[in-house]
Parts: structure tokens; C-alpha cells; sequence
């Protein structure tokens, strides 16, 4: 299997024609035909200093092949469970499904790459900070590995719409931790931030990232819980503190659904209103394609 390289050009070189490769694998499943794995593997180094490397999903809109325009791009962390219910933990998010569907009422296309978690590194690389019980503490290097290497891997070959106010990080549980991390830390990267289901129990360490970062930060972020996941207080609190550190109110959406549970379902229910707020989509929205 190839792997990222460590240079710009060797970047440019081996991933154009991975790309290509990837589109004409044919697999089984539940995912749509619209979506596929690369033959390259994401490398980030573990707290030992090992790379550990992990597949990546990509879902190209309907008319990628077709259009002359660029396409906004969703990063999303535990990518085996976004699009495959064969493939998922506890079933499958219906990213592509819920994506197509939204292109066949708006015309609104997306690309989504999803990053598989590989399992005994999750929790290690969804927190910038350690958990006494749990680990955690190599965030940095799991999102500056996505930001200097697999955005660019995508940009170039692909026909994306790479500033900040179209591009998009999305998690749930520990990924929404570190999509939050990465918002904040990135701002000019990820213009969106979906920050879904957050384990902000995991650090109180959140909250004085969040009060240093805040008033620099110019992202939209969808703040989302359920009422039965039993984290309603650290959600308020990171909420609150987000806000009274500057972070403008108008950028900021928070949405708590009280009968929402810790699973796939519930967020499969709640995407697409999350992708239409941070990227404005009506409902009414009609458009030619």
C-alpha cells in the first residue's frame, strides 16, 4: 500500500495517481457507488513515535465528473462508519445517502473524506489532552497530519473549493472533541466545524483552550446533543465560556434534541441539518444541475 509522502512534490507525484485508482475499485456494501477507499493510508505518528496508518473514504458528489465548478469539502474522523453499515461499529452514519439526496432536491454538491480511526489509537488521537483512566494527548499530531498532508492530497486532486468558508471538519463523541480542537486551533483551515455529540468530559482542559482561542477564531460551529447522552453539563459550559470569550454569537449555533441518544442513528437524523446551517442551504432551495 502507498502511504503519504513527507514532501510537497512527492505529494504531487504519488497521489494523482492513487486517486485515479481508487475511483475504479469497485466494492460491495451499503455505500453508495459514489463512494470509494483510496489506495493510499494516512500516516500519523503515535505517542512513541511510530507512523500508524489508516484507510481514507471519499464520497464525490453526483456530477464531480461533470461539473466545471469546485466542490466544498467535509473532513470527518471515524470514516468507517459514515457510509458502510458493514463496515461500521454500530451502524452507519448515511453520509452519502443523506449527501445525494441533498443534491437531488438543492443541487448542492459536497465531498466528503472520511478518516478511519484505527481502534487503539482513537482515543489517543481524538484529544490533545491525556486522560488519566483513558489516554488521549496526541490530537496535534492526528489533525496536523490532515492539514499538511491529506489537504493537500485532496486539493490537488479533486475539484475542491479549498479556502477556510468551504471547508468543514465534523466528529462525533471524541471526534467531536477534536474537530472542536481543530476549529479552534485552525480556523483558517476549517471555516465549518460540526461539533456533534462532544466528550468534553474527557479534559477540563477544554475550557482554557477554548477562552485562549475564541476571540481569534472566525468559524461557523454547530454545537449538537442529544438529551439522553448524559453530557448536557460540560456542553453548556463549554457553550458558555465559547461565547463570553468572543466567539461571535452569529457564527454559532447550538442545538440540544431531547430524546437524541449516544448512536448512529441520531446523528444520521440530524446531518443535513447541520451540513445546510453551516453552509446556508433553504430548504426551498432549487437549483439546475
Amino acid at each position: 500500500m502507498k502511504i503519504f509522502k513527507f514532501s510537497f512534490i512527492f505529494i504531487i507525484i504519488s497521489l494523482f495517481s492513487s486517486c485515479k485508482e481508487g475511483q475504479k475499485t469497485k466494492m460491495k456494501g451499503s455505500r453508495a457507488e459514489n463512494v470509494f477507499i483510496l489506495n493510499d493510508s494516512l500516516g500519523v505518528p503515535n505517542l512513541k513515535g511510530e507512523k500508524v496508518y489508516r484507510k481514507i473514504w471519499v464520497y464525490l458528489p453526483p456530477n464531480h465528473n461533470t461539473s466545471y465548478d469546485p466542490f466544498p469539502v467535509i473532513y470527518m474522523h471515524d470514516g468507517q462508519n459514515l457510509f458502510d453499515k458493514e463496515t461500521s461499529f454500530a451502524g452507519e452514519w448515511g453520509v452519502d445517502e443523506i449527501l445525494n439526496n441533498l443534491f437531488e432536491k438543492t443541487g448542492k454538491g459536497f465531498i466528503v473524506v472520511g478518516i478511519e480511526n484505527v481502534g487503539e489509537e482513537r482515543i489517543n488521537e481524538y484529544s490533545p489532552w491525556k486522560h488519566e483512566k483513558y489516554g488521549g494527548g496526541n490530537g496535534d499530531a492526528y489533525i496536523d497530519a490532515i492539514v499538511k498532508y491529506l489537504k493537500p492530497y485532496i486539493d490537488m486532486n479533486y475539484k475542491t473549493a479549498f479556502a477556510a468558508e468551504n471547508t468543514a471538519i465534523i466528529g462525533s463523541s471524541m471526534g467531536g472533541l477534536i474537530s472542536y480542537y481543530a476549529g479552534l486551533k485552525y480556523p483558517d483551515v476549517f471555516g465549518k466545524v460540526g461539533v456533534i455529540s462532544p466528550s468534553f468530559w474527557f479534559s477540563e482542559e477544554v475550557l482554557e483552550y477554548t477562552k485562549e482561542n475564541a476571540p481569534s477564531a472566525n468559524n461557523r460551529m454547530f454545537f449538537l446533543l442529544g438529551g439522553k447522552e448524559g453530557m448536557t453539563k460540560e456542553f453548556d459550559s463549554v457553550s458558555s465560556v465559547l461565547l463570553k470569550s468572543g466567539f461571535k454569537e452569529e457564527n454559532f449555533n447550538k442545538q440540544l434534541v431531547p430524546e437524541g441518544e449516544h448512536n448512529e442513528a441520531f446523528w444520521n437524523s440530524q446531518f443535513e441539518q447541520v451540513i445546510s446551517w453551516l453552509y446556508n442551504i433553504n430548504k426551498d432551495d432549487r437549483t439546475t444541475h
